[in-house]
This record gives C-alpha cells, structure tokens and sequence, in this order.
C-alpha cells in the first residue's frame, strides 16, 4: 500500500498554468499580486487540496521582523591607523543609513547594526543572522573582494549591496555612474582652463576606485591630455593628505585636481593651504560624494553628487522583495551623478 504525498506548490504551479514563485506570493498574503492571478491560484490551490505550511509561514513573518546593516571592513591590524575609523570615518554611511531608516519605518521594520572585520567574523557571520531571526541583509565594504556578498546569497539570506561587487555574485546591488560622475569633473576642470590636471585616486581594489580613475582618465585623452599623475588614497582624509604630498612632489605646477571622494579631497585642501596654493586659483578641485564634508572645506568644495540617501532606500525595497518571494532573480540600480558647483573648481 503507498501513501499518496500531499500537494505541494509546484502541484498548484501547475494547476493554475503559473510559477511556482507566484503560488508562493499568493500563500504568503504579498499585495502586489494581480486579482486575476490570486484567484486563479486559489481555484488551484482549492483543487488540489493543498494545505500552506504553517510552520514554515511563521518562522518567515518571524525572520521578517529584523534587516540587518552588515558593515564589512578590510582585516585589522596594530599599525593600521591610516584607514581612520573605516567606514565609520567616512559620512557617507550615516546617508545609506538614513535613507534606510526612511524606507523601512512604515513596514515596521527595524535594522540591526552588526560590523565585522576578520575572516573568522565573517565565517561566523550567517550562522549569527540566522540566531537573530534577520530576514534580509542591507550589506556595505569597504573591499571589492569581499567574500561575503557570495557566502550569503549560498546562504539564502536576501541580500543588496551598496555598490557593484567586483567578484560576480548573484545578489541585488546600487550604485551610481562613477565613470559618468568622473567625466563631469574632467570636463569641469578642462572648462576652468586647466592644463596640468591630476587625480587622487580611490583604493584599486575597490569598484569605486576603478571606476573613477578610468572615467577620468578616459575623459581628459578625449580633451587632449595624454598623461594624468595619479596617487592612490584609502578613501579617508588622512589618505588625501599623504597622496597630495606625493602629487606635489611630482607635479608641483598641477592646477587641477579631481579627488575620487570628498574626505581625500578635505585633506587634499589642506595639504595645499599649507602650502601656499590658492583655491582655485592656483589649483581647481573638485571632489566625489557630495557628503557633509564638502561644506565644511574651505573653500566649499565642488563635487560630484551621489544620491546616498535613494540608494539606501532602493536597497531595503530589493531586500524587502526578496524577503517576500525568495524567487525573484538579483537585479541591480545604477544612479546618475550630478555636478555640484560651488567655490573650488
């Protein structure tokens, strides 16, 4: 004698002529359902007899109730001071955060903080999401060779970057157009009548870095400029200290100058202040970000915008819909930057 197996979803997939993913849609209440496809799953699920797991449908509203903000920073050691509190010293993060908070208070969700900074954290890591009930992972690092992006999509847990990986991943991501925000500041710079142009660039292990350092060099040989001196910063104004004294060094008669982020370009200011270089007299800059930095330079600093605050949003309404349908394929966003004018370059 066999035991007939209960219905499953597929059965009802293939009752009602749809996806398994829109079955589970429909048995898991998500909204945005068209009419005439709930009541066609539903005649099916009449029709088969299936009978939704309710054990399995409370542990996904209980995983529901927690995101999680991962913050991944590059392996800490003794010495290392130059990276200036990672990203935590960079006001960028406080803008994703925002615009995070703003997406996820009218679901009633709440973010949990968690920052790991070893390879043993992050080995550990999916294993403490899972014992705090997190439904969805809202991720940011500081390196492009970051190995959780791809641990946690193998985990299952619903994931979205705040930039593109550079190690291939099936897992939702944002970023903006740092090529195109990169030729915005050359084709200021070669506008003001720059003629010996150099960049502080961002990390090289980083999709930013690159990014905007080939943008830029890609904009100033369309104008003409077949060299560009490039020093390489972290991202933090320390980093833009030390790279403007080795751009000085080998550049003294630099009169432009694009930085791949407002904080390298804070130190940058100094560093030119101190040495007798008026801005933008003397020397243009222009920087990337847009963050509270820029107003606090002296002079204010012209720089490429990025809408922080809409990328964080869009990532928590990546997260939010895979939390809701597993199914869904990894998507991605990519935002246009916009060239803010003020007293620089």
């Amino acid at each position: 004698m066999t035991t007939q197996q209960p219905p499953t979803l597929e059965d009802v997939a293939r009752v009602a002529g749809v996806s398994r993913a829109t079955v589970s849609r429909v048995v898991n209440g998500v909204r945005n359902v068209d009419p005439r496809l709930r009541e066609t799953v539903e005649r099916a699920i009449a029709e088969t007899g299936y009978v939704p797991n309710q054990a399995a449908r409370s542990l996904v509203n209980r995983r529901t109730a927690t995101v999680a903000v991962v913050v991944s920073e590059p392996d800490r050691h003794i010495g290392q001071e130059e990276f200036g509190g990672g990203v935590f010293g960079d006001p960028f993060f406080g803008r994703v955060l925002d615009g995070a908070l703003a997406e996820l208070r009218p679901h009633g969700l709440h973010p949990l903080l968690m920052v790991v900074d070893s390879d043993d954290e992050r080995a550990k890591l999916v294993g403490k999401l899972r014992q705090e009930n997190v439904g969805g992972v809202l991720m940011i690092s500081l390196h492009g060779t970051d190995p959780l992006p791809r641990m946690l999509t193998e985990a299952g847990m619903p994931t979205a970057l705040f930039a593109r990986p550079t190690r291939p991943a099936p897992v939702c991501w944002v970023d903006v157009a740092h090529q195109d925000g990169a030729r915005l500041a050359a084709d200021r710079l070669v506008a003001r009548g720059c003629r010996h142009v150099a960049t502080i660039a961002g990390p090289g292990d980083t999709a930013a870095g690159q990014d905007r350092l080939a943008g830029f060099r890609d904009a100033m040989a369309r104008h003409g400029h077949a060299y560009v001196a490039v020093a390489e910063g972290n991202f933090t104004q320390f980093g833009g200290e030390q790279a403007m004294e080795r751009l000085l060094a080998e550049e003294p008669g630099l009169d432009g100058l694009f930085v791949a982020n407002d904080l390298m370009a804070y130190g940058a200011l100094s560093v030119l202040r101190d040495g007798g270089r008026r801005v933008p007299d003397d020397v243009a800059v222009i920087g990337f970000d847009d963050s509270p930095a820029a107003l606090t330079c002296r002079p204010r600093l012209t720089t490429v915008r990025q809408p922080v605050e809409d990328m964080g949003a869009a990532m928590v309404r990546m997260v939010l819909d895979r939390m809701a349908d597993p199914d869904l394929r990894a998507v991605s966003r990519v935002f246009d930057p916009i060239l803010i004018e003020r007293d620089s370059g």
